[in-house]
């Protein structure tokens, strides 16, 4: 079941998506849902490479200039984000703040955290929890052109 944590990352959420231990978090997937012309649900997974957290009430997001979720945050503006993991299941819904910043075939866009949902078990589920995200590999390396042109985006002013 899901409660509302408010409309800003809780600290622990934030730190979790501040990069500051992105080595760390580097074969994790996180599944990004936006909104397509005819009102489904569009996913696409999205790396902590990807996304950061720019405070408590903002997230960035660095994914291809020409891809489908772009055109459905320029277009509808809105996202959730998922994090599955085992320390937590959290649902992020936000809403494109303004049109991208571009730069090559990249969009860097900015959503405003408006619902922070943190899912549990329910009492008669006992200690059902998840026991792992969604993994990937091999992870690139931080050093890779695509990768530095990806940090490097999301984290100019």
């Amino acid at each position: 079941m899901s409660k509302s944590l408010g409309p800003a990352l809780p600290d622990d959420l934030q730190r979790a998506l501040s990069q500051a231990d992105l080595p760390a978090r580097l074969g994790r997937a996180l599944p990004l849902l936006t909104v397509d012309a005819d009102g489904r649900p569009h996913p696409m997974l999205c790396t902590y490479v990807e996304i950061v957290a720019a405070g408590a009430d903002r997230l960035r997001l660095v994914i291809g200039a020409d891809s489908g979720s772009a055109r459905n945050l320029i277009e509808r503006g809105a996202a959730t984000l998922l994090i599955v993991e085992p320390e937590r299941v959290v649902y992020i819904k936000a809403r494109a703040a303004g049109p991208p910043l571009l730069a090559g075939a990249l969009a860097r866009f900015t959503l405003a955290v408006e619902n922070v949902l943190e899912d549990s078990a329910l009492a008669w589920e006992g200690g059902v929890r998840v026991t792992s995200g969604i993994a990937y590999a091999p992870p690139l390396p931080l050093d890779t052109p695509e990768i530095a042109a990806t940090l490097a985006l999301l984290h100019r002013d």
